[in-house]
């Protein structure tokens, strides 16, 4: 099985950051882009899907940018001053944002991109079952539309309208929701 390539987007305009971040996310496992610009970077998120963003708040005033990109389905990684870490952290975590100390340590470093992939990993799991869950309660609401107008118009009960979808279905070979999408569109 071939390994997933981790996208990465570090935004800095600090070479100091940039240049050891470069370093240690080599490919083929990391595809890193950097960016300078604020601008740019939001630009190139609303163009592609990034694992990893890394934000380099500078001198700390930075951060909001790292606060508006934590809706995404990014996993953040914000670099703040040792001076202000717990400033920036305290407002920076509760909108999902990993926050660590610059100048860090490579060692350091590298364990939090591991905590992030880990991140990523259960925050891809959670989505793919909210989109699950999202389409089975539509689904449950056409079904019970269905229902109800079969109820209405055909003057069945509810166990009726139940079994006559599900009967349906299997004599068509179609999944509940086409059937009941059918019944909607001819009532």
């Amino acid at each position: 099985m071939e390994a997933d390539i981790t996208s990465v987007l570090v935004v800095t305009k600090d070479s100091k950051i940039s240049s050891p971040i470069g370093q240690m996310l080599v490919a083929p496992v990391f595809d890193v882009t950097f960016c300078a610009d604020f601008n740019d970077a939001r630009r190139k998120i609303s163009e592609m899907r990034y694992k990893i963003i890394i934000v380099d708040s500078g001198d700390g005033s930075d951060s909001d940018f790292a606060i508006d990109v934590s809706d995404t389905l990014s996993t953040v990684l914000l670099l703040a001053p040792a001076h202000l870490f717990d400033q920036i952290s305290y407002r920076a975590e509760p909108y999902g944002v990993l926050t660590l100390t610059k100048p860090f340590d490579s060692f350091y470093f590298y364990n939090m991109i591991k905590i992030a992939l880990a991140v990523q990993a259960k925050v891809q799991r959670i989505s793919s079952q909210t989109v699950k869950l999202k389409e089975k309660m539509e689904e449950i609401r056409i079904v019970n539309r269905a229902k109800m107008l079969l109820m209405q118009n055909q003057k069945m009960t509810e166990q009726e309208a139940h079994r006559f979808i599900e009967k349906e279905a299997m004599d068509r070979c179609m999944k509940r929701i086409a059937v009941a999408q059918n019944i909607i569109e001819e009532n």
